[in-house]
């Protein structure tokens, strides 16, 4: 039991002291910034071949790989983005809003929130797993309302990456 907890310590440590490596893009962000970034162009794109097997009428590979996409946004939001708005941002909202850093992390929070909130939802619907009271007849809108938020949301979070780690010490 307490060897398996050391195991865990010295992981956890370790993904620790890789996140807060300096990053690979030669910009002030660290390594944890850097990947995210990488991963939510990444996902943008499988969210875009989700859109292109759509128009083609692949609808179950479609639904999977837009499944796969919401899942890995999700995952990302959770691990790499709450934390560091809670410490860096949250404290100076709504004070320093009129700061650009502020605005533009904020903006992208809460346009965030939404995408991913409803994102979601609609997954759950396309998977058939939401109560039918929550079920909804014009799907293609939905879905592109949902596609549109989150590629909003990719354009903010480049914007707030440049911000924070670009031309930024």
């Amino acid at each position: 039991m307490v060897k398996s907890g050391l195991i865990y310590l010295k992981r956890e440590f370790l993904m620790n002291e890789i996140l807060h490596q300096p990053g690979f893009f030669g910009t002030s962000a660290n390594f944890a910034a850097d990947f995210t970034l990488v991963m939510m162009v990444f996902i943008a794109l499988l969210f875009t071949a989700g859109v292109v097997l759509a128009v083609k009428k692949k609808y179950d590979t479609h639904r999977w790989v837009q499944t796969i996409a919401a899942i890995l946004n999700a995952i990302m939001v959770l691990w790499m983005m709450i934390l560091p708005f809670r410490d860096f941002v949250a404290p100076g909202v709504p004070a320093q809003l009129s700061e650009r850093f502020y605005a533009i992390t904020t903006l992208h929070a809460f346009i965030g929130f939404f995408a991913l909130t409803f994102g979601l939802f609609v997954t759950l619907r396309g998977n058939g797993l939401v109560p039918k009271v929550l079920k909804f007849k014009n799907y293609k809108l939905f879905m592109r309302i949902a596609y549109s938020l989150y590629m909003l949301t990719t354009i903010l979070g480049i914007w707030v990456y440049f911000t924070w780690f670009v031309g930024n010490p």
